[in-house]
């Protein structure tokens, strides 16, 4: 059985059909009655959702942001160095150390993605990414996911490629130093510091190197 709900979409005044299987409907997933985009652009796009609760109440302007998602990279080079970057994030308005990452293209594969944000980032390029995890990034208001690969034999062969808001320092460190420099706060992203763990935590499982 499937159940179907109709959702606007005022923008190109038409409607479109989203269908959720009886396998996954429980009594606790919300109805959608009525949705709209507040932004659409190619950096940010907001969902308006007006929703039925399971009791019956209705709530407006639950917003969602729709994303296709993004990767994140540990690059480990033949040495055993883990190539990370640093750079200014307006967001918070600071400069951050981070694994490379970056968002996925439409019509791109997570896959495809890590490999072209490493070489872009950082001008390192290696083995084929390997999947370790996927994360969902904000159940409350995203549908994104994010893809933290591993990529063995990283060297730095090309040029870094960045776009126009970006200025990126590479610096590679040690397991040991990135183990400090997540228990000191020096990397304070959330999404870094789980995939940096999850990361540590499955070379210490497999023996110290990534299966290719």
């Amino acid at each position: 059985m499937v159940e179907t709900h109709l959702i606007g979409v005022s923008r190109q005044n038409t409607w479109r059909e989203v269908r959720f299987s009886a396998a996954h409907v429980n009594e606790e997933q919300w109805r959608i009655l009525r949705s709209e985009y507040v932004i659409e652009s190619p950096f940010l796009r907001l969902r308006s959702d007006e929703i039925e609760l399971p009791g019956g109440t209705r709530v407006t302007d639950y917003f969602v942001r729709e994303t296709r998602g993004y990767a994140m990279i540990f690059a480990l080079t033949p040495d055993r160095r883990v190539v990370l970057v640093r750079q200014y994030k307006h967001g918070i308005g600071e400069r951050v150390l981070e694994l490379p990452a970056g968002g996925i293209d439409e019509g791109e594969t997570p896959l495809d993605c890590a490999q072209r944000e490493l070489a872009e980032e950082t001008g390192f390029v290696g083995d084929p990414p390997k999947l370790i995890a996927e994360y969902i990034i904000d159940s409350t208001s995203s549908n994104g996911r994010c893809y933290l690969f591993a990529v063995t034999n990283a060297e730095q062969r090309l040029p870094q490629d960045l776009d126009l808001t970006e200025s990126i320092e590479v610096e590679l460190v040690t397991i040991d130093e990135l183990r400090n420099l997540v228990r000191n706060g020096t990397i304070s992203v959330v999404s870094i510091v789980a995939a940096t763990y999850t990361m540590l935590d499955y070379l210490d499982r497999i023996g110290g190197r990534p299966a290719s």
